[in-house]
């Protein structure tokens, strides 16, 4: 598609992108798949976390999110403080410039309206409400997509999250729940959609991958700590979560179960290491993943998954797995019920090695049906991105015709 003038449409794409997150790298995946689909025409170009690899992998320009390199350690020392004050009067400027060379800009799903992990203010939060007041100041829609959002109890956090959401052009939601809570934060939701994860309009791999091995069960894992309103009790939120997960494997194993370790980020290595180091065995073992797809292979290859992160929970519904959650937020009890699996939940923040293996094992009972019921939803799924793909033509494509003429006129 291109604007009346023969200019192709530009587009941009926003996020916490190529930082080593694999659910946020998927969501960007099936955006850019819907685009070279319905728009083949448009060039499209990212601000994001990780420009590098987003430029790598997927092939197309990339810049850098923060002017400030180490936005996201923490500063302790004078310059760095300073710099990082210096970085978010550079980032008001650079954002805005980037909006305005562009048409469109989406935000591609992703928890971008949420602080179910720790979260700082000043972080992502502000770089969203930059980008969304440039939208609106430039005249450039803005459109969330598919995001998932929920309460936040920081007040500064949840000030900017409310006018980013506020001031974009378009929003939708990844469940019932993530609009409720935009809701009961100030926003008026009455025109706002709620569609499934974007990571389900990602091609399906075939199952029995390099990782078949019989009575296979993948765990997935995380470096989890609790939410941003759980940072006093951080480590003792992580070291019970680590234990009952330890145990858990190490169950399955003294049972004879091969079993396979899965992250959905970098910064879950250390969690495997740990569990590894537990648990001495020749049956457990570590999937390497880069991407989406990787994780849809190895879970493909299962019987049975047992995993923490959002996205891992996503590849093993979609292949059609039999999964069990351990949940630390709403979104994960929505998309379990979403998918017909609602009564296969655990408490991340305590996890009991009995009780999760005696739900793990009640879980397998019921396999056979529960790979009818997933087909079922996920063909639903696919229908239902379908239109969300085709509403986000709709509302954005249209106008990007009047708003190439409004900014070539003198």
């Amino acid at each position: 598609m291109t604007p009346g003038n023969g200019t192709p449409v530009r587009v941009g794409v926003f996020g916490l992108l190529g930082s080593g997150n694999l659910g946020n790298d998927g969501s960007l995946e099936a955006v850019l798949g819907y685009l070279r689909t319905a728009h083949p025409d448009a060039v499209v170009d990212a601000l994001c976390g990780g420009p590098e690899a987003v430029a790598s992998r997927y092939e197309i320009p990339a810049t850098r999110l923060h002017w400030y390199r180490g936005e996201y350690r923490t500063a302790s020392r004078g310059g760095a403080i300073a710099a990082k004050g210096l970085g978010k009067l550079v980032d008001a400027f650079r954002t805005a410039a980037w909006v305005r060379r562009h048409d469109v800009v989406i935000v591609p799903g992703m928890g971008v309206l949420e602080a179910t992990l720790p979260l700082r203010p000043w972080g992502f939060p502000y770089a969203l409400f930059l980008l969304c007041a440039s939208g609106r100041l430039l005249g450039t829609p803005v459109a969330l997509v598919s995001v998932g959002a929920a309460a936040i109890g920081n007040r500064l956090t949840r000030a900017l999250v409310r006018w980013s959401a506020r001031l974009a052009a378009y929003r939708s939601y990844r469940d019932a729940q993530s609009r409720d809570a935009m809701r009961e934060m100030g926003v008026d939701t009455t025109g706002d959609g709620v569609f499934p994860d974007l990571a389900f309009s990602l091609p399906t791999p075939r199952a029995g991958g390099s990782a078949a091995s019989p009575g296979l069960v993948c765990v997935g894992v995380m470096a989890f700590y609790g939410s941003d309103d759980d940072r006093a009790r951080a480590e003792e939120i992580h070291r019970r979560y680590l234990d009952g997960t330890t145990r858990f494997v190490r169950a399955l194993v003294e049972d004879g179960r091969p079993v396979r370790l899965l992250t959905g980020d970098a910064c879950d290595a250390p969690v495997v290491a740990a569990i590894l180091d537990a648990v001495d065995s020749p049956l457990l073992t570590a999937a390497e993943v880069s991407s989406l797809a990787d994780l849809m292979k190895e879970t493909a290859a299962a019987d049975t998954v047992v995993a923490i992160r959002y996205h891992n929970l996503i590849c093993a519904l979609k292949v059609g797995t039999p999964t069990l959650a351990l949940s630390y937020a709403a979104k994960s009890d929505a998309l379990m019920a979403r998918m017909g699996l609602g009564a296969f939940r655990h408490p991340a923040r305590e996890v009991d090695a009995d009780r999760l293996l005696a739900q793990f094992r009640a879980l397998e009972k019921q396999a056979p049906e529960l790979r009818q019921v997933l087909a079922e939803r996920n063909a639903a799924a696919a229908r239902q991105l379908d239109d969300q793909f085709a509403a986000l033509t709709t509302a954005l494509f249209p106008a990007v015709h009047h708003v190439h003429a409004l900014r070539e006129v003198p």
